[in-house]
């Protein structure tokens, strides 16, 4: 239940606390009073949409709290568009805040009543009176499962249809690739297999020169080395001129090896040039700077054609899952509508009692359950409201037939079936009473007191009818400063409530008559 409302810096109000009771409260007020500026703060706190343009001018923010049996929620607007939540006093996200809201309070504007158009609505109806939550919990669970691996099975059957659409590009470039045989490092060392091979004749004179000069025995190095002699005076000279001769001892046995491999062979050499040619129009055509680069480019080509060998069993198996997924979807499908077609009986015949009491004595109802093309986030069933207000009448969608004072009457005899079955401990009707009057509007009246007697409930309405009815009435109301106008509201007291019906009856100065029907109304005697 609604037990406090704090309202600061929001739109006209600059501070404004009052204290709900049990039962069954009215607002009323002059149109433009402000009632539409206390339900909207109300909303906000529960979680809409916040705009820093509702914050009073002049202010850094606006704070709205509201307190309940089951605790006190709050949210605070920043000029700069933020805003915080809070629960008892612990910020949190404003998921939590709706959610918690959900379960406390239904505010029904004044908009509200086209819900009721809505098939999507009507279905929730159903629901609620049902008590499907818990199947709509398990249905929900199963159809993520569902579209979860369908998805799988989709984006397989894709890739697959790509993939074999590149098939014969895949398969002739990763030949072209794995026939090369390629090797890490390799265009290095034909480079300079080429190089030899191609300069043979210079590099076996430039050897043979060097291993004469080295090895002559009348005039070479390693010869005039051997033949000199130190004394002991120079002994360290002697070891390195020992050491620097067998230094070019192994120079000259390296170069002969050498010597012995250079060969003149033009075929080896067509053959390297050749190769070469293979490998830089490789690396060219794939756009590679290196071998390495080559050999991943064909590791990777070769598994996209081992991946279209996979293709049949993978998707054989995604069909499989979405199969053992639909079938258990069906299952909770079938459940939730059972437990609907199960109850739209019942829901047709409360409706219909309740529109007879709003002075609807001929209306007709009827709520067909009826079989959708495929799954929905709801189940398999599609409900539409069908609606006759006069014996003539034929059953058509309520959206096509009912006048604004029947959607209003209708509106009322749902929120009444729903909130005897769902556990809101607190309603809010915005007007709901609009395109209605005279005894239309006590009946409606009297619903919500009935309503009443199980929750609280809270009517804004332009109705005298049922402002009288109301166990606790506010009045809503502008009054200037000497700078600004502000909204208040205040708890009336009996005297209070006459004058204020009265007003409602004949305008602003009440009549003798209004305030004698006032009375009348209220049940007070003379």
């Amino acid at each position: 239940m609604l037990k406090h409302l704090h309202i600061q810096n929001y739109a006209l109000i600059s501070r404004l606390d009052i204290d709900f009771g049990e039962g069954f409260s009215v607002l009323t007020g002059e149109t433009g009073a402000g009632k539409s500026i206390i339900l909207g703060a109300l909303a906000l706190v529960m979680g809409a949409r916040a705009d820093s343009k509702a914050i009073t001018d002049g202010e850094d923010k606006c704070i709205i709290e509201a307190e309940f049996d089951e605790g006190i929620v709050r949210r605070e607007l920043y000029a700069n568009g933020k805003s915080r939540s809070f629960v008892d006093d612990s910020v949190v996200i404003l998921q939590e805040l709706k959610a918690l809201a959900n379960r406390l309070i239904d505010i029904h504007s004044q908009h509200a009543n086209l819900l009721i158009e809505n098939v999507d609505f009507q279905l929730g109806i159903v629901d609620a009176v049902a008590g499907n939550e818990k199947l709509l919990n398990d249905y929900s669970g199963k159809y993520d499962a569902y579209l979860t691996a369908q998805q799988k099975l989709n984006e397989l059957q894709a890739l697959a249809r790509k993939s074999r659409q590149d098939a014969d590009y895949i398969q002739y470039h990763y030949k072209q690739l794995d026939e090369a045989n390629l090797q890490s490092g390799e265009l290095d060392e034909l480079e300079q297999e080429q190089y030899t091979l191609s300069h043979a004749e210079e590099i076996r004179a430039a050897l043979e020169t060097t291993v004469a000069a080295l090895t002559n025995e009348e005039g070479g190095a390693i010869e005039a080395l051997r033949s000199c002699r130190l004394d002991e005076i120079a002994q360290d000279l002697q070891e390195r001129i020992d050491s620097a001769r067998i230094e070019l001892q192994d120079i000259a046995e390296e170069a002969g090896r050498k010597l012995n491999r250079i060969e003149m062979n033009p075929a080896r050499l067509e053959w390297v040039e050749e190769r070469m040619d293979t490998l830089n129009s490789l690396l060219h055509k794939f756009s590679a700077e290196t071998i390495d680069e080559l050999i991943k480019e064909r590791d990777e080509l070769a598994e996209q054609v081992n991946r279209l060998d996979s293709f049949d069993f993978d998707i054989a198996q995604a069909e499989k899952e979405v199969a053992a997924c639909r079938e258990v979807l069906t299952k909770a499908a079938a459940a939730l509508s059972k437990s609907r077609k199960a109850v739209v009986p019942q829901i047709g015949k409360k409706l219909v009692e309740g529109m007879k009491q709003l002075g609807v004595p001929h209306a007709k109802i009827e709520i067909p359950v009826t079989a959708t093309t495929d799954f929905t986030p709801s189940g398999c069933d599609e409900v539409q409201i069908q609606f006759a207000a006069n014996l003539n009448q034929s059953l058509r969608p309520v959206s096509e037939v009912a006048s604004g004072g029947e959607i209003s009457r209708l509106m009322l005899c749902v929120k009444a079936l729903i909130a005897s079955t769902k556990g809101l401990p607190t309603i809010i009707f915005d007007e709901i009473d609009t395109g209605v009057s005279g005894d239309i509007a006590t009946q409606m009246a009297t619903i919500m007191r009935e309503m009443a007697d199980t929750r609280q409930i809270i009517a804004i309405t332009h109705l005298p009818q049922i402002a009288a009815i109301g166990q606790t009435h506010y009045k809503v109301y502008k009054a200037d400063t000497a700078t600004r106008t502000e909204t208040h509201i205040s708890l009336l007291n009996n005297e209070e409530r006459i004058t204020e019906i009265a007003s409602m009856l004949s305008g602003k100065h009440a009549t003798e008559a209004a305030i004698m029907t006032a009375k009348q109304l209220l049940g007070y005697t003379s």
